[in-house]
C-alpha cells in the first residue's frame, strides 16, 4: 500500500485507483455506522475518494494512506450528521454503532451509552482495528489523549456491564 500511495501522490492514476480500490470495504463500515444507511455511505465513500484524489499531492507520509483517508471520511461524515441535525432530519446522536443481527444486545447498550468521544475510540480499536496510534492520527489528538479516552471507555463499559478485568490488545 506505501508503494502504490507513493506513487498516487507522484500522480499515477492507476496506483491511486488501486489504493482505493484496496480501502473501500473498511471505509463503507465506517461510513454505515456512522450515517447508518446503506445510499449515504456509500456517497460518503465516494465523496471520500473524490476528496483524496484530489488532494493526494499533499499526503506527507505515504505509509499512513489510510489513517488519511479515513480522516477525510471521518470529517466528511460528521460534516453530514451536522448538516442533517441541522435541517431536522436527524436526532442529535452523534457518533451512534449500527449492529450486525446477533450483536450482544447489553455490549450493544453499553457502547451506545458512550460518550461519542469515547465510543469513536471503541469503534475504532474494536470493530476497525486500527492501533492507538492511528487511532490517535486519525482523529489529531495525542496519542496520551487516545489511551486516557480508552481507559475511560473501558471502565464504562466495565461498570455498566458489572464484568471483571478487561484488556486491550
Amino acid at each position: 500500500m506505501t508503494e502504490w500511495a507513493a506513487k498516487a501522490r507522484r500522480g499515477d492514476d492507476d496506483a491511486f485507483a488501486r489504493l482505493a480500490d484496496s480501502c473501500k470495504e473498511r471505509l463503507y463500515r465506517i461510513a454505515f455506522a456512522y450515517l447508518r444507511n446503506e445510499p449515504d455511505a456509500l456517497e460518503a465513500v465516494q465523496e471520500t475518494v473524490c476528496r483524496a484524489y484530489m488532494k493526494i499531492g499533499k499526503l506527507k507520509e505515504p505509509e499512513y494512506f489510510l489513517t488519511w483517508i479515513t480522516r477525510i471520511l471521518l470529517n466528511y461524515c460528521a460534516d453530514e450528521r451536522k448538516r442533517r441535525i441541522r435541517a431536522g432530519n436527524e436526532l442529535a446522536d452523534y457518533d451512534a454503532v449500527v449492529w450486525d443481527q446477533g450483536a450482544d444486545p447489553d455490549l450493544q447498550a453499553a457502547i451506545t451509552g458512550l460518550e461519542p468521544k469515547y465510543r469513536r475510540i471503541v469503534v475504532l480499536m474494536y470493530f476497525e482495528g486500527y492501533t492507538l496510534t492511528e487511532i490517535a492520527r486519525i482523529l489529531e489528538i495525542p496519542d496520551g489523549t487516545v489511551k486516557t479516552r480508552l481507559h475511560k471507555a473501558l471502565s464504562e463499559l466495565r461498570r455498566h456491564l458489572g464484568e471483571g478485568e478487561w484488556t486491550h490488545a
